[in-house]
């Protein structure tokens, strides 16, 4: 089954993303969001009405549904998706009264003693696959609790990106000057599209999928729009466009290569020759995408009153009978995309000869990813009886890409 998450995931995400602005950056709302629905298992309404109603309006759906999609989450993991969570109090404080909270948390959430600085690092090391060094917080005296999340990938692609000259990326994007090499997509195992949408009018589509574990993979979804569509926008889009990723449908709103005229724009240039296909109607169309290599490292202040963090506090300080009177919340995120795969993580051939078939064209449309563009990594889970896991369709992490990087000599 399919968890239901992608609304208030996507709405979560935009406000998330809206704290780092235009800037390079990287972050995982489904780590934030996660936080604050384990938050929500020990939230009882009786008690703290206010702080739950805000904390259900931040997480975009009801408490006991938000609690009960973090247990399904994290008590069946995904293959390729580390995760874990933890909630450590300190000594002497928070572990008397009742213990109805405990109970309500998922079962493998870690719960004890608050650890010191050290021990909270090699927590974040020990699930992020040591791509987080440190824990996004100091520990100080006056901390009485801390709750904290991780969630870690290593994917390689199921068919590696061969190699381009940048200039690829277009002549006048400011990228084909900076870089001398750049990705791209290989002739098979990759999908491509362009296609129209309400918010950001056409924009460009590729997806990588990575190799799968009993049918658990991943599906790295880059998407760009022309360069005057607000971050915001193409991120939102991104989103949207994930929904179906996971399932390997052709985006809904795909343009077809010959309702579109030959020659260049921002994004794709599109050009048309004679071949042999076996088409219908003899009209093939084809798919190509150029992109960056790029990495990031972004930290980020969750304490905005619209992420629901101030709430999530009130409500486990309620929950364990603790006096509270400031909180902070913040989110270290890492990613990387190259030739040969994905990286990342948040602590929060035979042929067969046949005789020629007819004449035809085909129009072949070269995806130029030259300008900052949105990134969306999406979580597949298929079972062996056909149906799907509860990390199906689940964006994971999200980027957006502004500054690329060189492809690596080796």
């Amino acid at each position: 089954m399919r968890t239901d998450l992608h609304g208030p995931l996507s709405a979560y995400a935009a406000r998330l993303h809206a704290t780092a602005g235009d800037q390079h950056h990287v972050a995982s709302p489904l780590g934030a969001w996660l936080l604050l629905a384990v938050g929500a298992t020990t939230a009882d309404p009786a008690t703290a009405e206010e702080a739950a109603a805000e904390l259900a309006r931040a997480l975009g759906t009801d408490l006991p549904n938000a609690a009960e999609v973090a247990r399904t989450l994290l008590d069946a993991p995904h293959p390729l998706v580390g995760s874990a969570t933890a909630l450590w109090h300190r000594s002497g404080q928070g572990d008397g009264g009742p213990a109805a909270w405990r109970a309500a948390l998922p079962r493998t959430t870690e719960v004890g003693v608050l650890p010191d600085q050290a021990g909270l690092d090699a927590w974040a090391r020990e699930h992020t696959l040591g791509l987080i060094e440190t824990f996004p917080l100091k520990v100080s005296p006056q901390v009485v609790f801390a709750l904290a999340s991780a969630l870690a990938t290593r994917v390689s692609w199921a068919t590696p990106f061969d190699v381009a000259d940048a200039r690829a990326l277009g002549a006048d994007t400011p990228w084909a000057g900076q870089l001398r090499r750049a990705l791209r997509s290989p002739s098979h195992g990759h999908r491509c599209a362009i296609v129209n949408t309400a918010r950001a009018g056409d924009v460009i589509v590729h997806a990588a999928p990575a190799q799968t574990t009993d049918g658990a993979g991943l599906v790295v979804l880059s998407v760009a729009a022309a360069p005057q569509v607000p971050p915001a926008e193409v991120l939102a889009v991104a989103y949207d466009l994930s929904a179906g990723a996971a399932d390997g449908a052709q985006p809904a709103g795909s343009r077809s290569l010959f309702d579109l005229p030959l020659g260049e724009t921002a994004l794709w240039t599109l050009t048309e020759e004679r071949v042999r296909t076996h088409a219908r109607d003899g009209r093939e169309e084809r798919h190509t995408a150029v992109l960056p290599c790029w990495s990031a490292r972004s930290e980020h202040d969750l304490t905005a009153p619209a992420l629901g963090f101030g709430a999530a506090v009130d409500v486990l300080a309620t929950a364990m009978m603790l006096r509270v009177e400031e909180f902070d919340a913040r989110q270290t995120a890492v990613a990387r995309f190259d030739r040969y795969g994905f990286e990342a993580a948040a602590v929060t051939g035979m042929v067969g000869l046949t005789s020629l078939p007819p004449e035809g064209v085909a129009r072949t449309a070269e995806l130029r990813f030259g300008h900052p563009y949105a990134v969306v990594a999406v979580a597949t889970d298929a079972r062996a009886d056909g149906g799907t896991g509860p990390w199906h369709g689940l964006p994971v992490f999200s980027t957006w890409v502004a500054e690329p990087e060189e492809v690596p000599e080796g």
